[in-house]
């Protein structure tokens, strides 16, 4: 189980090192910022719609080494999906980090790497900013900045 730990943060440090997707889409149709006042992250998420569908999902900002490569992991996993398809996922993610069980999330691909985080409860906010960022940025009528608190 050791090595599957060590791919596990070897992917996080990469995501962090070389973020998928970090860039700003001038053309945006939704742009949403999120913050987490507990550690400090903040990204400003884009989110290009074709209809229901996302063409082109990007992201900016600051923060720790998990909240940089979940925004990512997201970016890269939710091109091309629908909007309900990004809320499904959405949930499927949600019960993985923050089950009280250590439940295999074989069908999340990548994502799977950040499932340690339901460990260490500070960090599943770190971890599911960007994503409560997406929600937001794809449900009508959303105002303000999205905060994990």
């Amino acid at each position: 189980m050791s090595e599957l730990s060590d791919l596990y943060q070897e992917v996080i440090l990469d995501h962090n090192r070389r973020p998928r997707n970090f860039r700003p889409i001038d053309d945006a149709s939704r742009t949403q910022e999120g913050y987490n006042p507990l550690c400090g992250d903040r990204l400003t998420l884009y989110v290009k719609l074709d209809g229901r569908s996302i063409v082109d999902l990007s992201f900016q900002g600051s923060g720790c080494a998990i909240s940089k490569a979940s925004a990512s992991l997201m970016t890269e996993a939710l091109k091309g999906k629908t909007v309900e398809q990004a809320r499904e996922l959405f949930d499927r993610f949600h019960d993985m980090v923050t089950s009280s069980t250590d439940v295999a999330a074989p069908d999340l691909g990548k994502l799977s790497v950040l499932s340690g985080v339901r460990e260490y409860p500070t960090r599943v906010k770190c971890a599911s900013l960007a994503w409560h960022t997406l929600k937001a940025a794809v449900a009508d009528g959303t105002d303000g900045p999205v905060s994990t608190e």
